[in-house]
């Protein structure tokens, strides 16, 4: 009825005065967050702020939380029961984003986190990758964001001492790889430092003193305020940090003061479920349990073993199971990208327009880095979206986990969905440019097994690496949990991955350090990928016959990354059209 009232004659003007305030309140958000995010505008294709970097320091902290708070307040003002259609969408995930955003901010993470994933060491380094300079006012801006590289990193020194003086500590193992990485940067010869590699580039149309004054700044800003910075933050990790860090026998965020209220805030953030760490670590282990059997199955049907220890054992040192060289990891990942593209035409309507390629980790980032990520395009077309292989000891990557880690990653998994949603119209840009880790990320879980029903797969060796990749996402949900709600040591972690799945013992190691490092952010995967398989169940049993998988992945895919709890509306409402 309230609806109905509010669509009278009488009372189309408050209503859309309520539409009015919810599409500028979604503009303003946004708006704030590449204000407050500069790389991550310059990432999309921005080019506003390509002279700055975030104010990490203290004030800025809480000057960037009164603005999302002020903004929270003014959308919870608007009723959601006069909104119907996008505009409820819209509120609902305004609510959601903008009540992550604040509760990130209140873990103050930044007060002890030293993470080797992507911490300033990896960060910074990466910048020179996704941003272009094509004028001399684009050079200008770089050169202003080289210099205030420094500040930055002194900025984050003290962050992490005045964490360090409330007793908040990263753990031993992360300092220990930060420290590692450091020292690799700083021992590269002048000709091998990523930041100094835009002097490569080629400006036929600039005169004699732009290009100089462009050299003459990336070059002094490197040696004058980048590398003196990283060394002081070498030598404040030494002296300060690695002496009082905390041992792998309390890897876990509960260990930190407020962590425990910090890391609800980060389930739910991550997840947009309302499941509590104990609900979340049974959920894991009941599916580990499940893929396990599966991969007694099969493992009989591919080697003739249905012992999971056996198998396990079998696929770990079975030499003629790996790869031998960096370029056949990449040729592989190319190969299955490029197969996905010829299948996706048959299960979904709508397509990307922007393409997507392989593309090497570099040397700076590989050693401790994952095994793969994906980079969305630029939103103005000027850069594909990118697939990040990790080509670094190839004898340790099996060859059966790269196409699943393919799909994943690219198509039809992290490509498909981000891009389409940057390319979706009529739709406010934080829907279309962020979303919920669950939604990303369980799409990327999602697509892995909808690999497989598109015939994407070469082999039964292949489907193994699913079964371990699925294992290996349930196992997040165990060993997350397990860390951070539950005390759980490093070790337990580890030994409990290498129990129930096929990775690689130096790909555990590094996966359960980035747990340590980005609590609450494993939980997403498989979260969101069982709720998008219900979703489908759902879809299908009420359908029947008129379920089409093309139509159901674009309702999926056409909305940006929601909530689990506005996807659910979604599909139902879906659903209850075409019945």
């Amino acid at each position: 009825m309230a609806n109905e009232f509010y669509q009278t004659n009488d009372h189309m003007e408050p209503l859309n005065k309520f539409k009015e305030s919810l599409t500028m309140l979604a503009k303003e958000y946004w708006g704030t967050r590449l204000v407050e995010e500069p790389l991550m505008a310059t990432g999309l294709g921005d080019r506003r702020f390509d002279d700055q970097l975030q104010d990490i320091t203290l004030q800025g902290r809480l000057k960037k939380e009164s603005r999302y708070q002020s903004i929270l307040q003014r959308v919870n003002s608007i009723p959601e029961n006069v909104l119907s259609g996008e505009d409820r969408l819209t509120r609902t995930a305004l609510v959601f984003d903008v009540s992550t955003q604040i509760n990130f901010s209140r873990c103050r993470l930044e007060e002890w986190m030293v993470d080797p994933l992507s911490g300033p060491q990896v960060e910074l380094l990466n910048v020179e990758s996704y941003q272009p300079v094509r004028t001399p006012v684009d050079g200008r801006a770089m050169v202003k964001r080289w210099r205030n590289m420094g500040k930055f990193l002194d900025d984050h020194i003290l962050n992490l001492r005045r964490g360090a003086a409330d007793g908040k500590l990263s753990v031993l193992i992360c300092v220990e790889k930060v420290i590692d990485e450091i020292q690799d940067l700083l021992a590269k010869p002048e000709d091998k430092w990523p930041l100094l590699r835009p002097l490569t580039m080629v400006h036929d149309d600039w005169s004699e003193a732009e290009i100089q004054e462009f050299r003459d700044g990336i070059i002094n800003a490197t040696w004058e305020f980048i590398r003196p910075a990283f060394a002081r933050y070498l030598e404040f990790l030494k002296l300060e940090i690695l002496p009082r860090s905390r041992s792998q026998e309390r890897p876990g965020i509960l260990y930190v003061p407020n962590g425990s209220e910090a890391y609800i805030m980060l389930v739910r953030g991550h997840t947009s479920l309302d499941l509590t760490p104990d609900q979340l670590h049974q959920i894991g282990l009941d599916e580990v349990a499940k893929i396990n059997e599966e991969m007694e199955t099969l493992g009989n049907k591919l080697f003739g073993i249905r012992n999971r220890v056996q198998i396990l054992e079998r696929l770990r040192t079975d030499k003629s199971l790996y790869f031998t060289n960096r370029d056949e990891v990449a040729a592989k990942a190319e190969a299955a990208l490029s197969r996905a593209k010829l299948e996706i035409p048959k299960w979904f309507g709508r397509l990307p327009k922007a393409d997507c390629e392989v593309v090497r980790m570099e040397p700076h980032e590989e050693k401790h880095s994952t095994i793969a990520y994906y980079r969305q395009p630029a939103a103005d077309g000027s850069r594909p979206g990118r697939y990040y292989i990790n080509t670094s000891e190839p004898k340790s990557r099996p060859r059966y986990e790269a196409e699943v880690l393919a799909y994943h990653e690219s198509i039809p998994g992290h490509h498909l969905q981000i891009a389409i949603a940057q390319e979706l119209e009529n739709l406010p840009e934080f829907r279309k440019q962020s979303g919920v880790t669950a939604f990303i990320e369980g799409w990327g879980l999602y697509s892995e097994r909808l690999a497989d029903e598109m015939g994407l797969y070469s082999s039964d060796l292949d489907r193994i690496g699913v079964l371990s990749y699925d294992a290996w996402r349930a196992c997040r949900l165990v060993v997350d949990t397990g860390m951070h709600a539950k005390g759980w040591t490093r070790k337990q972690a580890i030994e409990f991955m290498i129990k129930n799945s096929a990775l690689a013992e130096n790909n555990i190691m590094n996966e359960v350090d980035r747990y340590i490092s980005w609590p609450g952010h494993a939980l997403a995967y498989k979260s969101g990928q069982l709720e998008m398989k219900r979703l489908r169940e759902y879809a299908e049993k009420r359908l029947s016959g008129r379920f089409d998988i093309r139509e159901f992945h674009d309702i999926l895919l056409s909305n940006g990354a929601l909530p689990l709890e506005a996807l659910r509306q979604t599909v139902e409402e879906y659903s209850g059209r075409h019945k």
